[in-house]
């Protein structure tokens, strides 16, 4: 057990810095959803902050651990609510535009996606497969406590095909990218109810959207967490390894 805050880039430098020995399975499920707007100590917009940016900076500080476990597997949990928005990369803070709860989340978790699609494209040939996936609905959580309700598009009835599970059935996909021989060697993916998910369909709320899947776009979300984490003192290092220590910038 160690402490690990993801909002805050020293926390992880720091948890980082603590690891020690490989590392075969690295499961990047917390997050927060759909907040008031919120902004972390050095001014960045909390969700993407937390769901994307932190995961990216603990991933990829330990990216030579899970190279030295020789087969490594990093587990991405996104959601269904990446199909509601992609990533604003010229505003990812909403700094310009106004704030949307639920469009932030929507940004986070379609960086959450874009990530194990760069991640697994860079790392292949150090036999790490990087996946993300939906978990489904889960209500028997505090993941929904600051929320107000959700848009129409969201589909807070669950009439369009929305996977409501409870926390077993929503943990199991996680279990199966993580563990399960039968997914062994895929990389680059997303999952959801056990099995890769089909492409989004208007009107039908599972399946995964082209813009989430995109390597194009992929590579501008690497290059601008690693310009996020430059600014705040982190920058990353060749290799994917972070410097030690806070640097100024």
């Amino acid at each position: 057990m160690a402490a690990l805050d993801l909002a805050d880039p020293a926390s992880v430098a720091a948890f980082v810095a603590a690891w020690r020995g490989p590392l075969d399975i690295l499961v990047a499920n917390a997050g927060v959803m759909a907040t008031p707007e919120q902004h972390t100590a050095e001014g960045r917009e909390l969700q993407f902050a937390t769901n994307h940016r932190g995961h990216f900076q603990l991933a990829t500080g330990l990216h030579g651990a899970l190279a030295a476990a020789g087969h490594a597997r990093v587990v991405v949990v996104s959601s269904v609510g990446h199909v509601n928005g992609g990533v604003r990369f010229d505003d990812v803070d909403f700094a310009r535009t106004p704030y949307g709860p639920w469009a932030a989340y929507s940004q986070s978790k379609t960086a959450n996606v874009l990530f194990a699609v760069g991640a697994a494209r860079r790392w292949a040939a150090e036999g790490i497969s990087v996946n993300a996936l939906n978990p489904g609905r889960i209500a028997d959580t505090n993941l929904g406590r600051h929320h107000a309700p959700p848009p129409a598009d969201f589909d807070p009835s669950g009439l369009t095909g929305v996977s409501v599970k409870d926390i077993p059935q929503g943990a199991a996909t996680s279990m199966l990218l993580a563990a399960s021989p039968l997914v062994e060697g895929v990389t680059g993916t997303y999952f959801e109810d056990c099995q890769e998910a089909v492409p989004y369909v208007p009107g039908v709320r599972r399946g995964v959207a082209a813009y989430a899947l995109d390597s194009a776009l992929a590579v501008p979300l690497w290059t601008l967490s690693e310009d996020l984490l430059a600014q705040a003192g982190y920058p990353v290092a060749a290799g994917s390894r972070y410097l030690s220590g806070r640097t100024s910038v």
